[in-house]
């Protein structure tokens, strides 16, 4: 290997060692006898770029898969993009748009080249800057929902469906975008607060005088009302039982009907019924068999039904029938009203319309019934488990879902038309189409047959991606071994239209879950809380984070600030932090690799106890780690890793071993310290997997092909806690001796005598050695001219000569006893207290005992000190 440069520079080793990990395929997997570990990506739109929510959950998946790697497992991470039917037209309709050209006037055909030729382009972009982050995804096994693999099981699944009688064909009410002219799911509907108002209409009562008064923020829906509706337990509005009332402008009758669903609190208590344009209104219109006129056009013009302001926008016709109403003595009042309107998530200028429409619709109910069982059960795991409650309550009040969009972009629906009829065949492909829809007539050709137009949901292709990457084939080895996968990563906001529906899609089609483990990611934030996003303008570019901070730096920071399920609260300080985290990894590696062996040494007993003491406590953080990672607390696990190199390792092990300025190290010291480098290189490679790949490409001679990711993660044995709670104690009273130096400005090179007063110390070598000690002695009487400090209810001294100012010195400890004197009152205060020593737990009091024995021991130490001085 060459020389190892003097500086980490994340750009001259990042690209390096992608490029080396992806020459040697070593991303790549295949079945064989080693136990699967597989995670699917959940696909990123091919219109998507990276984002720091992409960040933190394949950040994430990432550390799942190379840690898997590490435990001797075949990991697989299967990447892949989504077509993202709405989105991805979106982008291509305004390209075209620029070039002058309109989809109404181009061919389905001619419109689809379009779109391939801008995935081709522009489809790939996520998944190369997932790269950049060093994600080991298994690219030879990349898969988009619309090749020819994931399109074939779509509709053989879609074709099986509709055969078991699961999917039908129906009017029912949907979420439209207008500008699309498509259904939406409702993941797709942004709500955002408007302010808007609130028309009090009349609606003059049949055969009287007065008016039935309706408040609505919608009266430009006026010519699609059927009824009126108002709660039956309502007193104010008791009059109109019964009555019928018209229509203001429009003068049609309609009937008074009662519904315990009218809020009586709102409004005037009175509902405009307009089942072809609200979803609660479609209910009613149902429930009570109301008539349905749809008043709107595809793009929410004003159609022939409506009678009148044909043709018109739906936002002018607003404006124009509030001016005609109130001309015509028909608006009582109009006040200000905030109010949440849907918008399109892809089209986010236009503002969506319930509609009711003819759609395909899977009947949901027995697909859910094993799904639901799952979670009962246990079966699948989620993390945090609170979003389990979530799972079960969506899984247990489902409706049927809507599975078309009038879309060209997408998996087209496998049915086809009969000729002048309504009559269709569902299947495969066109061929067996024609065959069947023959026995309905001998005489029919594939001409005489027309295509469904309609495209399939997006989430009908990504319900199925855990199955369809490998394959839904029968007997298929891949899908056997692979299949089900280990742990999905995502997000809670997909817990249904995603989650929910993969599962559901494994027991249907594989009898099984497709998933053992569900792992909830939170939402970025900014460091005031605010959400991450574009429209904020406070979401960082990811690469420029990459380039200023180094991939491994940016990991870190990221997921230092990552529980499960909770959201994520990021400032770039964090990286800063990985970054210096980085440097200090080089730095020690650097004089490590530095020192000069002499084979003839021999081991120092300090150094020999150091050993000892790391081992130990290498072996107490692997199983914190693995702890960690089986309840999912990566961060956590991060965070262990992270301060048994900074602090255990280099902050103690390091100084306890190093040799003297310019003099050679013991081989028995410097191969252990090498040993230990190795395993917190593995530890650490999950989450910094270049800077660990750099260092353990130098740290023994490797051959070509090999790498950090299949060296095995180290072991953890049963810790010696002995040695463990040893050090503990020589590190405070290491920490004291430092603090007196700083007191008394001693440099650290003076070496010093410590007195122990009646008492004496584990691992004296160790503390000598940290301490720059001349000596350790037990005494019984302490130096009147020597600072102390107390470790425990052991006093420590060190002999300061002539060095003491002792007016300062009795001025400090007359500070300390009178604090002390005070904290002891207290606790004797509460000790005294019959009721507290009755009521509280035993362990508080005896606790409160302890701090009593503590502070009379400190006392006492002190006065005696303070008297050496006067004497």
């Amino acid at each position: 290997m060459e020389e190892l440069a003097t500086k980490y520079d994340p750009r001259a080793v990042e690209d390096k060692w992608y490029a080396y990990w992806m020459q040697h395929r070593l991303f790549h997997s295949e079945p064989d006898a080693r136990e699967p570990y597989t995670i699917v990506i959940p696909p990123p739109n091919v219109t998507g770029i990276l984002h720091m929510g992409h960040m933190l959950n394949n950040t994430i998946q990432d550390i799942l898969i190379r840690r898997a790697r590490l435990m001797g497992k075949n990991a697989l991470w299967v990447p892949g993009t989504d077509h993202a039917a709405i989105a991805t037209e979106a982008k291509v309709v305004g390209k075209l748009a620029a070039e002058g050209i309109k989809k109404s006037d181009l061919t389905r055909e001619e419109f689809l080249a379009h779109a391939w030729e801008w995935k081709e382009k522009h489809g790939g972009i996520i998944l190369e800057q997932l790269k950049k982050l060093g994600a080991s995804c298994d690219w030879e096994r990349t898969a988009f929902t619309m090749d020819d693999i994931r399109s074939r099981s779509v509709i053989k699944v879609f074709v099986d469906l509709y055969r078991k009688g699961l999917i039908y064909r129906g009017k029912r009410m949907v979420n439209w975008d207008p500008k699309a002219k498509t259904a939406l799911s409702d993941i797709e509907v942004v709500y955002k607060e408007e302010h808007s108002k609130l028309y009090y209409l009349r609606y003059k009562i049949v055969g009287e005088e007065g008016y039935a008064i309706v408040a609505t923020t919608r009266p430009e829906t006026i010519m699609g009302d059927t009824a009126m509706c108002i709660n039956p337990n309502d007193p104010k509005n008791q009059h109109l039982r019964g009555k019928r009332v018209i229509v203001p402008l429009v003068g049609r009758e309609i009937p008074v009907i009662e519904d315990d669903y009218v809020e009586i609190d709102f409004g005037t208590g009175c509902l405009k019924v307009t089942p072809a344009h609200d979803m609660n209104d479609n209910m009613l219109g149902e429930k009570h068999n109301l008539e349905t006129i749809d008043i709107f056009n595809d793009d929410a013009t004003i159609s022939e039904a409506a009678g009148m302001y044909i043709g018109m926008d739906r936002f002018a016709v607003r404006e124009q029938i509030a001016k005609d109403l109130a001309e015509a003595g028909l608006i009582e009042k109009i006040e200000d009203y905030e109010n949440k309107v849907g918008y399109s998530e892809r089209n986010p200028d236009t503002a969506t319309e319930p509609r009711l429409s003819d759609q395909w619709f899977l009947r949901m109910e027995s697909l859910a019934a094993p799904a639901l069982k799952a979670s009962e059960d246990g079966v699948i795991r989620f993390v945090p488990e609170k979003f389990k409650t979530t799972y079960n309550r969506w899984m247990t009040e489902i409706r049927d879902w809507c599975i078309s969009r009038q879309l060209w972009w997408g998996h087209r629906v496998p049915a086809w038309y009969l000729p002048g009829s309504e009559t269709f065949v569902v299947a495969e492909t066109a061929d067996e189409a024609l065959t069947l829809a023959r026995e309905i007539n001998p005489d029919l050709t594939a001409d005489d047959l027309r295509q469904d137009e309609d495209c399939l949901d997006t989430w009908f292709s990504s319900w199925l991606w855990p199955i369809s990457l490998f394959n839904l084939e029968p007997d298929n080895e891949e899908i056997r071994y692979y299949y089900p996968t280990s742990d999905l990563v995502t997000g809670p906001d997909i817990i249904f239209f995603w989650v929910a529906r993969m599962i559901m899609a494994g027991y249907e089609f594989l009898g099984k879950q497709p998933f053992n483990n569900i792992y909830f990611t939170g939402i970025v934030r900014d460091e005031i809380g605010r959400k991450m996003s574009k429209q904020f303008g406070n979401s960082p570019d990811p690469l420029e984070l990459i380039a200023d901070y180094g991939a491994d730096g940016v990991r870190m920071g990221i997921m230092l600030a990552a529980p499960a399920g909770n959201d994520i609260f990021f400032d770039k300080k964090l990286c800063e932090n990985g970054r210096n985290f980085c440097n200090k990894i080089w730095n020690a590696f650097r004089l490590v690799k530095g020192w000069e062996v002499d084979p003839t040494l021999e081991q120092p007993e300090s150094s020999r106890k150091a050993v000892e003491w790391f081992s130990a406590k290498l072996s107490e953080a692997i199983a914190e780690i693995n702890d960690s990672f089986e309840k999912f607390r990566i961060s956590e696990a991060l965070m262990t890793a992270y301060r048994l190199f900074r602090d255990e390792f280099s902050s103690w092990y390091l100084e306890m071993v190093k040799p003297d300025y310019q003099k050679p190290i013991d081989r028995a010291g410097y191969e252990a310290t090498i040993s230990f480098f190795d395993s917190l290189l593995r530890l650490l490679h999950p989450f910094m997997p270049f800077i660990t790949e750099e260092l353990w490409q130098h740290l023994a001679p490797r051959r070509e092909g090999e790498s950090i990711m299949y060296a095995s993660m180290p072991q953890a044995s049963a810790p010696d806690t002995a040695i463990l709670a040893d050090m503990e104690t020589v590190k405070e009273i290491i920490n004291g001796i430092r603090g007196v130096r700083a007191q008394r400005n001693i440099p650290s090179r003076d070496a010093l005598q410590l007195n122990i007063i009646g008492a004496d110390i584990p691992m004296q070598a160790v503390a000598i050695r940290l301490g720059n000690l001349s000596g350790i002695a037990t005494v019984s009487e302490k130096d009147p001219a020597a600072a102390s400090f107390m470790v425990g209810t052991t006093e420590f001294n060190i002999p300061l000569l002539n060095n003491m100012d002792v007016e300062a010195e009795l001025a400090k400890l007359t500070k300390e006893l009178d604090y002390l004197r005070g904290f002891k009152t207290s606790v004797e205060k509460k000790l005294s207290n019959e009721r507290f020593v009755s009521n509280a737990p035993a362990a508080v009091v005896e606790a409160e005992r302890k701090k009593l024995s503590d502070a009379t021991t400190k006392i006492e130490a002190i006065e005696q000190t303070i008297a050496a001085l006067k004497a």
